[in-house]
């Protein structure tokens, strides 16, 4: 019998449990390890940050529905990985042994790298349930007595979808309510361009979404650095293309939400062998540690390099797609380790993001991740928004139903019109 410790009980977590279920001998033992004791829908939180949806709807409990499928769950955070012993530290003083480890935890915010970034200080965040809980009760406020919004991502951010998402959706929120002509927005980006997505563009990205921000008349600072947040203002410096600094900026705001930068979280971070200086999972092909062999890794935890080299630090996003493949491949790998073989299985990272503009959307895919692809697709249209909804319901009923239908892949297939992915990938 072999144990098979998950830590992590978000998208990539759970899909772990779930494939790993499927794919491990019927003697093996499988436990996910989280801090916290529920499952919520990351892609959902911004339409939680203005009272779309409720926490109830994209989040509940997810111990049941993985004791249905016969895994462990110990919802306990870590607070050490002791690689050279094969065991987890937990908070409340227990070590748990394991012969295999999955990191599928995400990514530590790294609010506090920017003085007065995040909850804590004077910019709300949709990176967490929670988070967008406490975005939303602002929101009410400030929807009381509107005036500028400074929404974006910050220098070394890996994730700019929801940033944009975000600016849409309070731009239909605030036109519903007949308050748009109140409320300057500028969208303050570390990308060196619109459309830039840590993924040096995917078709015409850079001309959609320009046009999109221009037709809402939501102003944009690229390449921009935040330095500072004070109550009410924030501190920008611009770039330009060579990387020289261009001008600086002090912008007012009333609301403002800024996506952080992303590290590994402290229960890995510093462990030389297993960690980039960042704290991610450093891995190789198949998922697996290079100097760990029975450690592997899945999601935003993975240490993955930036599509290409911009003025100011951009990261490349780790997208659902893109997990779930890396899900189904570490579990075949884990399995042919345990009947004696090596590991054969490797995930094909590409990239699909529906963004959700309130009452529109775009989607993109982008086969492979890494440019030159075989695929670069891009588009617009109410479509998106209807997708995004029916996505959300679907997920969320696989997380309950424990099936390892990979839903990522269905989706790409359907807009992109094709039968297998094989075909084109």
């Amino acid at each position: 019998m072999a144990h098979i410790v998950i830590l992590g009980a978000g998208i990539g977590g759970v899909s772990m449990a779930y494939d790993m279920r499927k794919h491990a001998r019927r003697e093996d033992r499988i436990t996910v390890i989280s801090n916290v004791d529920y499952f919520h829908f990351v892609p959902s939180n911004p339409w939680i940050a203005v009272n779309w949806r409720k926490r109830d709807d994209i989040a509940f409990p997810i111990a049941p529905y993985l004791q249905r499928k016969d895994v462990d769950f110990i919802p306990v955070g870590a607070t050490r990985v002791q690689p050279g012993e094969n065991r987890v530290e937990l908070a409340d003083g227990r070590s748990v042994a394991y012969d295999f480890l999955v990191v599928a935890t995400g990514p530590k915010l790294a609010f506090e790298e920017i003085e007065g970034l995040g909850p804590q200080g004077h910019t709300q965040s949709i990176c967490h349930v929670d988070h967008a809980v406490d975005a939303a009760q602002r929101w009410d406020s400030f929807v009381q007595d509107p005036g500028p919004i400074v929404v974006g991502a910050v220098q070394g951010a890996s994730c700019f979808g929801p940033a944009y998402e975000f600016a849409m959706i309070m731009d239909t929120d605030l036109r519903r309510r007949k308050l748009r002509d109140r409320v300057p927005m500028t969208y303050v980006t570390s990308e060196p361009y619109i459309g830039h997505l840590g993924l040096g563009g995917v078709g015409d990205s850079k001309g959609l979404l320009e046009s999109a921000m221009r037709e809402r008349d939501i102003k944009w600072i690229t390449n921009a650095k935040v330095t500072a947040v004070e109550a009410g203002k924030m501190h920008v410096t611009e770039f330009d293309e060579m990387g020289k600094e261009k001008r600086t900026h002090e912008l007012p705001f009333k609301y403002s939400m800024m996506l952080p930068a992303f590290k590994g979280i402290d229960a890995v971070s510093g462990i030389e062998g297993l960690t980039n200086p960042r704290g991610f999972i450093v891995i190789d092909q198949h998922q697996r540690n290079p100097k760990f062999s029975n450690i592997y890794a899945v999601g935003v935890c993975v240490a993955i390099p930036p599509v290409e080299q911009t003025p100011v630090p951009t990261g490349a996003p780790k997208t659902g797609y893109m997990i779930e493949s890396m899900v189904q491949a570490t579990a075949e790998n884990i399995r042919a380790v345990l009947d004696g073989g090596e590991p054969i299985a490797k995930a094909s990272w590409n990239a699909i993001c529906l963004a959700d503009f309130g009452d529109s959307g775009v989607a993109f895919v982008a086969l492979p991740q890494i440019p030159p692809r075989n695929v670069n697709w891009f588009a617009e249209g109410k479509w998106v928004h209807l997708a995004k909804i029916a996505f959300e319901r679907y997920f969320i009923r696989k997380m309950k139903k424990g099936t390892t239908e990979p839903v990522y892949e269905k989706l790409v297939l359907h807009m992109l019109g094709i039968k297998k992915l094989k075909d084109i990938a």
